[in-house]
C-alpha cells in the first residue's frame, strides 16, 4: 500500500480506474486518511481505521466541496475519538453540528466584552459587518473547522489590492473570532488567520494646511451641514461622538462637552473655545425638539452619515482653491471671479467642468489645488497639528483629542483642563486668522451660503 502526500492535483490527475473498480491513495501527512476514486469521477475522503477485526471506513466528504486540508482537519478530529474510545459516528455529529463562520460571527457580536467589560459599540459593529459583507464572504457559509489558512490568505490578498488596511482589518476579524470561540469553548481547532503577514502600514499624516483654511472655510460655510464640520474641526471630536452630541452633555457657561463613552471606552471632557461655543450658541438659538445638536430622521434620531455633505464641500473647496489660482494668474479678473462663484453656487459639476478647461488651457494643473483626499477625521487631525504648531506638548494634545497610550495615559490623568483650553483657544484662533476670519481678539462669524449643488 504506497502512500503520497495528497494533494489535490494529484488526486485529480490520478486516472480513473475501470467500471466496477475503485483506486484509493492514502496520505503521508495523516497516514489514516485515504480518497477513494470510482470509474464515475467521485473522489470521496475517508479515515480507514482498524476496530478490532475490521475495518472501519468512516466518510468525510467529498474533493468537491473539502479540500485536503480540510479532510486532514476532520480526519484528526475522528481519529481523537477513536482514541477516546468514543463513536466515530459520534465526530461527524460534532462537526455537522459546528458553528459556521457567519454563526460565529453573530456570538461575537452579541457576547463580545472590552477589557473595560463593555460590550461593543454599535458603531463597531457596523463596521465589522461591513467587513464580512465586503471581503469575507468565501468564508461566511464555512464551518470554523473548514476554514484553512489558505482561505484567509486569500481573502487578504483580495482585499489588499481595494485597501491594504481593511484587508489587515479583515485578517484581525477573522481572529477575534477564532479566539472568541476558542475562549468561550466552542471551538477547539487553530486559528487559522494567527500569524498571517500584514501589509506594511501606510501612515497618514494628512491636516488641513495654512493656505488650504481659506478655501475650506469658504466651502463649510456653503455646506449643508456647515455646523458640524466646523465643531468636527474646533473640537477635533471623534465623528461617533460629534454625531451624537447631546444638549445636555453641553455646558455653555464652562465651555465643556462631556462625553461619557469614546471610542477607547473611556470618558473625555472636550473643552470648547470661543468659536465652537459661538457655532453651538447659534443653533441653541434656532432651537429644535431634539435632544441632539444635529438631529437626524433615523432609528438614532441623530445625525448618522455625513459623507455626502462632506464630499461636497471638498469639491467645493478644490474649486474654490483652483479660482484663486486662475485668478492669481490673470485669468478671471474680479468680475468674472463673481460670475464662477455664483456658478459653483448653483450647479457645481458644470463650474467644475468649466474651468478646470480653462485651468489646462492656461497649463494650470487642477490636480495641484484639490483637497478631494481630505477626510472628516483629518479634521480631528488638523486641530492636534495646529495645536503643535502653536507650541502644545504632546501630552496636552493627547488629552484633548482623548488619546490613550500606555505611556501617556498616567501623565493625561493628572492635567487639568486650563492648560488644554489654553492649547485649543489658541490653535482655533490661529487657524481662523489663516483663514483671513478673525482678527486679534475679534471673531468674525462665518455667515451661511446656500448649499453647493
Amino acid at each position: 500500500m504506497a502512500r503520497q502526500k495528497l494533494t489535490k492535483t494529484l488526486i485529480l490527475e490520478t486516472p480513473l480506474p475501470d467500471v466496477g473498480k475503485r483506486t484509493t491513495l492514502y496520505d503521508t501527512e495523516v497516514v489514516k486518511l485515504a480518497v477513494r476514486i470510482t470509474h464515475t469521477g467521485a473522489r470521496t475522503f475517508y479515515v480507514v481505521k482498524r476496530t478490532g477485526a475490521s475495518m472501519a471506513w468512516v466518510k468525510l466528504g467529498d474533493l468537491t466541496d473539502m479540500t485536503v486540508e480540510k479532510a486532514r482537519i476532520e480526519a484528526n478530529k475522528v481519529l481523537g475519538e477513536f482514541a477516546s474510545g468514543a463513536n466515530p459516528a459520534k465526530a461527524r455529529r460534532a462537526i455537522r453540528e459546528e458553528l459556521t463562520f457567519a454563526k460565529a460571527f453573530d456570538e461575537l457580536l452579541m457576547h463580545k466584552r472590552k477589557r473595560n467589560g463593555t460590550p461593543l459599540s454599535e458603531h463597531t459593529k457596523r463596521d465589522y459587518q461591513d467587513v464580512l459583507r465586503l471581503y469575507l464572504g468565501p468564508i461566511t457559509g464555512k464551518k470554523l473547522s473548514e476554514i484553512s489558512r489558505t482561505d484567509v490568505k486569500a481573502i487578504h490578498r483580495k482585499a489588499s489590492k481595494t485597501s491594504a488596511a481593511q484587508a489587515d482589518r479583515a485578517v484581525a476579524i477573522v481572529s477575534s473570532v477564532f479566539t472568541f470561540m476558542l475562549d468561550q469553548e466552542l471551538f477547539s481547532g487553530t486559528n487559522p488567520a494567527s500569524r498571517i503577514q500584514k501589509n506594511l502600514p501606510a501612515e497618514r499624516d494628512r491636516f488641513v494646511q495654512a493656505d488650504e483654511l481659506p478655501a475650506l472655510f469658504g466651502a463649510i460655510a456653503q455646506s449643508s451641514q456647515r455646523d458640524y464640520f466646523l465643531l468636527s474641526l474646533l473640537t477635533g471630536a471623534r465623528r461617533s461622538n460629534m454625531q451624537a452630541m447631546a444638549w445636555k452633555d453641553v455646558d455653555m457657561d464652562g465651555a465643556v462637552w462631556r462625553i461619557g463613552k469614546t471610542k477607547n471606552g473611556t470618558p473625555q471632557n472636550v473643552t470648547l473655545s470661543p468659536e465652537a461655543l459661538a457655532v453651538l450658541s447659534l443653533r441653541a438659538e434656532a432651537g429644535n425638539d431634539s435632544p441632539f445638536v444635529f438631529p437626524g430622521a433615523g432609528e438614532t434620531g441623530h445625525l448618522v452619515e455625513p459623507k455626502k455633505a462632506w464630499d461636497t464641500c471638498k469639491r467645493a473647496a478644490s474649486f474654490i482653491r483652483l479660482l484663486d489660482a486662475l485668478q492669481a494668474a490673470g485669468v478671471l479678473d474680479d468680475e468674472k471671479r463673481a460670475a464662477a462663484d455664483e456658478l459653483a453656487l448653483k450647479n457645481l459639476t458644470k463650474a467644475e467642468r468649466t474651468y478646470q478647461a480653462q485651468a489646462k488651457a492656461a497649463k494650470i494643473n487642477p490636480d495641484d489645488y484639490t483637497m478631494r483626499d481630505l477626510r472628516i477625521h483629518d479634521l480631528r487631525r488638523t486641530l492636534g497639528s495646529w495645536q503643535a504648531k502653536t507650541g502644545a506638548s504632546l501630552s496636552i494634545i493627547g488629552k484633548s483629542l482623548n488619546h490613550k497610550t500606555h505611556q501617556a495615559t498616567a501623565i493625561y490623568a493628572r492635567l487639568d483642563l486650563d492648560p488644554v483650553r489654553q492649547s485649543v483657544n489658541t490653535a482655533t484662533t490661529a487657524m481662523m486668522e489663516a483663514a483671513g476670519l478673525k482678527e486679534g481678539a475679534d471673531v468674525v462669524p462665518i455667515k451661511k451660503g446656500k448649499t453647493a449643488a
